[in-house]
């Protein structure tokens, strides 16, 4: 018994040799525009949808196969007498198979030469009329959306029939396809309209690979990238060499990209559990990565290393001496990559630098709900400093406390960081208490702090921590200010001749 296929694709991806193996499989096929067009070209026996319809496609095609004879057909649950009663009776023919792909919509919202009529005229609305009607009916219909599956579809059928099962996985593909496509097109009107944080949060990504575990063995995990193309991102990176990305290797790369791109200078960063454990500043990436390996020689063993210079010979050959997971850099020379690749396990990634089209909200989840805000850019520059303390900041320390207040921004709170000479030399991460923050960096900084500069990601509730950094010898401090007890601060620096900056912005980071 002949069977009838209805196919209408923008991605005309194998769609030919599809339609014939259908037809060899005694399938009649009905179709629509370009795809009908292309189709005959190619010498398959292919009807117009308006020939069934008897009504012809208006509007520019906005209107083709938005009609009863076409979603009767797609519909009618055949386990149904009076469905089957009422397609007889109004000589509606059933669909047994969809084949649809839709407008290009994400191609041409990505697209800057295009306009808004374009991306508005690239919004499809039969496609997934269409697609939507033969996925509720999967117990009737199969529906097909993606030309991989082409092959598998007409082996199954030649074998005898695609069952419920294969229908209901094919269905469950539609409905991903298409609250994509949808997902898409809300956030095209939300920023059209100023919506950031609409009623209902509708976003949408899309698999880069599965993982072979996340934070830990017994956990299972995926990477998805967002479906708008983010050249500063690891998910549009370019993998020189090494073996796949883990869960973890991705979130500590990820947090190496978010702290370089605070700088413009040669700089590198070393990070460790999503923490710098060091990060230099200098007039070359192999002195900037020098220093940021001298900040923190033992933290930085299995760590992860970024460069925001292209990596020479000279700078592969101290990388290579380290044990590293992942090193990051805009591009590797030639020379680079024969030294790195001599050593098997490490990761050797191509970051574009370019940070002009990067994610500007931050999505956390909770259990039951999700946390939506801003990306943290903000960076309270040197004109917004104010400055309470009786002695100002000399110039170069106005330069170490503007590197290491670029530092702490990207260190979990509660943090301080101490820094000299464009290096930092002290890191105090995620505890419980600023003092106790402190005490780290200034344990680990050790004779090293005499002379160097704070910077804490949120003002001081008490003098304790300003009593630490002047026992150490550090002499100036960068902070937000606001504390009840900001003059206590204050008083401790004058007594000991510690220059004092509020940025007014602070930096926390959970």
């Amino acid at each position: 018994m002949t069977k009838r296929a209805l196919i209408s694709v923008s991605n005309k991806e194998n769609i030919e040799a599809f339609a014939k193996g259908l037809i060899e499989l005694d399938y009649e096929i009905i179709s629509t525009g370009g795809t009908l067009k292309a189709l005959q070209q190619s010498g398959v026996d292919a009807k117009a949808v308006e020939e069934i319809t008897a009504f012809p496609e208006i509007l520019d095609g906005r209107v083709k196969t938005l009609h009863p004879y076409i979603h009767g057909g797609l519909l009618a649950d055949r386990q149904n007498d009076k469905h089957e009663a009422q397609l007889n009776e109004h000589n509606i023919t059933p669909i047994d198979l969809v084949i649809v792909n839709l407008y290009p919509f994400q191609e041409t919202l990505a697209n800057e030469n295009t306009t808004d009529a374009d991306k508005i005229e690239n919004i499809d609305i039969g496609g997934p009329t269409m697609l939507r009607a033969a996925a509720k009916n999967f117990a009737n219909v199969a529906v097909v959306v993606d030309p991989a599956d082409y092959p598998d579809i007409l082996t199954a059928i030649e074998q005898g029939a695609l069952d419920e099962g294969k229908r209901r996985e094919l269905a469950a593909k539609v409905f991903r396809h298409t609250a994509h496509y949808d997902a898409l097109i809300a956030g095209y009107f939300n920023k059209q309209t100023g919506e950031d944080y609409p009623d209902t949060y509708s976003v949408t990504y899309e698999k880069v690979q599965s993982l072979r575990y996340g934070e830990n063995p017994h956990q299972q995990a995926a990477f998805y990238k967002q479906a708008q193309k983010s050249s500063y991102s690891l998910a549009t990176a370019k993998q020189l060499h090494g073996k796949e990305l883990s869960y973890n290797n991705i979130q500590d790369a990820n947090a190496a990209l978010e702290i370089i791109a605070e700088y413009t200078e040669p700089t590198a960063v070393a990070v460790k559990h999503m923490n710098p454990c060091g990060i230099g500043l200098s007039d070359s990436i192999v002195n900037a990565f020098e220093k940021a390996y001298a900040a923190d020689s033992i933290s930085i063993f299995g760590g992860i290393v970024a460069c925001n210079r292209t990596v020479d010979a000279d700078t592969a050959m101290l990388l290579r001496e380290i044990f590293l997971e992942i090193v990051i850099a805009p591009s590797f020379t030639k020379e680079a990559l024969d030294v790195l690749t001599e050593k098997k396990n490490i990761r050797l990634l191509e970051v574009s630098m370019e940070q002009g089209n990067t994610q500007s909200h931050k999505i956390t989840s909770v259990n039951g709900g999700l946390l939506v805000q801003e990306q943290d850019k903000g960076m309270a520059s040197k004109d917004e400093w104010t400055y309470p303390t009786e002695r100002k900041p000399s110039e170069e320390e106005v330069n170490d406390l503007l590197f290491a207040w670029r530092a702490v921004k990207h260190v979990k709170s509660n943090a301080i960081v101490l820094a000299k000479g464009n290096q930092t030399i002290g890191v105090g991460a995620g505890q419980m208490n600023r003092i106790g923050a402190a005490n780290i960096a200034i344990e680990h900084a050790g004779d090293k702090a005499a002379n160097s500069v704070m910077a804490s990601d949120a003002f001081f509730p008490m003098p304790d921590t300003v009593e630490a950094a002047a026992k150490s010898g550090v002499t100036a401090i960068i902070q937000p200010g606001g504390s009840k007890r900001d003059q206590d601060s204050i008083d401790v620096c004058d007594q000991h001749g510690i220059a004092m900056v509020y940025t007014g912005m602070r930096h926390f980071k959970h």
